[in-house]
């Protein structure tokens, strides 16, 4: 590998989670390459004085961050929310380089998803179908080689090329982004089911990640995908848009990333039938396994308590 080789930027995205923040980069600086990678840091404001409080602590904590080429602070002076920070932030970055790698504060990586990333980024420049490089896996598969396709996008830990993202769009209603998808289609993006996303298509703002899938889908683009995953999301217990308690049940994504060098090589670059069957099994309930008490209380919750909000 030749040593003037340019490296792709991080964009990474935090706010008031100080241990999650410090987890994350102490796991980036062990990177392979860290040295040699521009990070861009992009810390939302807080929405109230609680909050505010909690994100100069982390800021506080990234103006000491080093081990990176180049390091830049981006502190912004009012909540921006995640999917504002988010869309803006890869935005800059990615019109700046031509490509990104994205992190947020609650994903710790592997020592080797740096050189993953930028193999992948450069042996896939120049396919247009693949619009999208995932750093984890909903499956942990042993007979599959090191990557695979999927229609599926992972967002804990991706990258991407900008003529790839400038097909993104965040819409803002239902309506405009089922637009010219028929009803086959959608049982395809929810996998018959197992995968519900097209629910959060009611929240506002629409979510940024679901945009991205449905990008993706529209523009019959696939995702690389590793095998074993890279990274592992150690924020699932205390996130700000996701919460679960551990006495409830078990994330079955909830595994540690796999230590290893994992090899980017030429492959036919279309889904696997057989893959995507697993996806159904991977995705029930959340990918959430429930316990007894966790059961019982999802019942409850599901029949008296959801169902009055209706």
């Amino acid at each position: 590998m030749q040593e003037s080789r340019v490296y792709a930027p991080v964009a990474m995205f935090v706010y008031n989670r100080l241990s999650n923040t410090r987890n994350t980069f102490e796991h980036l600086k062990k990177n392979l390459y860290a040295d040699q990678t521009a990070l861009y840091i992009f810390s939302d404001g807080g929405k109230d004085e609680r909050s505010r409080k909690e994100v100069q602590k982390v800021r506080k904590y990234l103006r000491t961050v080093s081990g990176f080429k180049e390091i830049h602070l981006v502190e912004r002076e009012c909540n921006y929310y995640l999917e504002r920070n988010v869309i803006e932030g890869i935005h800059e970055v990615i019109g700046r380089y031509g490509r990104v790698i994205v992190l947020e504060d609650d994903i710790a990586t592997s020592p080797w998803f740096l050189k993953y990333m930028n193999d992948a980024l450069e042996f896939y420049k120049e396919d247009k179908k693949v619009m999208h490089i995932a750093g984890f896996t909903n499956l942990h598969l042993e007979n599959k080689g090191d990557t695979y396709f999927t229609p599926h996008m992972s967002g804990y830990g991706w990258a991407t090329w900008s003529d790839r993202w400038k097909h993104f769009r965040h819409y803002s209603n239902r309506e405009e982004t089922l637009a010219g998808l028929s009803p086959e289609e959608l049982e395809r993006i929810e996998y018959d089911g197992a995968f519900p996303c097209l629910r959060s298509l009611d929240r506002r703002p629409i979510p940024w990640d679901i945009c991205w899938e449905l990008t993706i889908y529209k523009q019959k683009g696939l995702c690389l995908t590793p095998t074993r995953s890279l990274v592992r999301n150690t924020g699932i217990y205390s996130g700000t848009h996701f919460r679960h308690y551990k006495i409830l049940g078990r994330y079955n994504y909830d595994r540690p990333f796999y230590d290893r060098e994992m090899r980017v090589n030429s492959r036919e670059i279309k889904a696997d039938p057989e893959i995507e069957e697993l996806y159904k099994e991977a995705f029930r309930d959340h990918g959430m396994r429930y316990t007894l008490l966790g059961k019982i209380a999802r019942y409850f919750y599901l029949r008296f308590i959801k169902k009055s909000y209706k």
